[in-house]
């Protein structure tokens, strides 16, 4: 049974990554889609770009629809991972899927070179996130209070430092709360 997906979001790459690198990476995507090339994953919606590679930026930018199966979230985890090492900055994709019983899914992929960038980054998304939701309510004071005690919380669960042998797994999988929904 197909069910639609829509992932979006821009990677961040490091100087001198090259497209070769970058299709490699998302091998495992690009066979599941029958695509030779990111050129050849066509989405869709015709008005997304699909996936692109902006050398100039370096920039991965993914807005892409598809139908697609049970393994394709396993596929695009192995891709996300792969894309991992060759980030400069920790990014966030997003998946939505829409299946027919109308209960859609939302998860959220972390990209990152390595936990601790990671980890980095969400701590600064849930920051963001709750300075912007409270400070509608609350005085400014408050809100610093709250975010204090949510950057202490992320501190105390910091992934243990990486040697430079060791491959960190660069990715991560959350469900949201389908309140969350990515419109754009």
């Amino acid at each position: 049974m197909k069910t639609e997906v829509h992932v979006h979001g821009s990677i961040f790459l490091c100087k001198g990554v090259r497209l070769a690198q970058i299709e490699l990476a998302l091998r495992p995507w690009l066979d599941y889609v029958d695509a030779d090339h990111i050129a050849d994953a066509k989405s869709l919606e015709r008005e997304e770009t699909g996936i692109a590679f902006d050398t100039r930026e370096r920039v991965l930018s993914i807005c892409w629809t598809g139908d697609v199966g049970r393994s394709f979230h396993s596929k695009l985890t192995e891709a996300c991972n792969s894309l991992g090492p060759l980030s400069e900055y920790a990014s966030e994709v997003e998946v939505t899927y829409y299946p027919d019983s109308g209960e859609d899914e939302f998860h959220q992929f972390f990209i990152g070179s390595s936990p601790e960038s990671i980890h980095e980054f969400r701590r600064q998304c849930v920051v963001e996130d709750l300075h912007h939701m409270l400070a509608r309510h609350l005085d400014q004071p408050e809100v610093e209070q709250i975010t204090t005690l949510v950057t202490g919380m992320f501190d105390a669960h910091k992934p243990a430092q990486t040697k430079d042998s060791e491959s960190p797994a660069s990715s991560t999988v959350i469900p949201l709360h389908p309140r969350n929904r990515h419109l754009h």
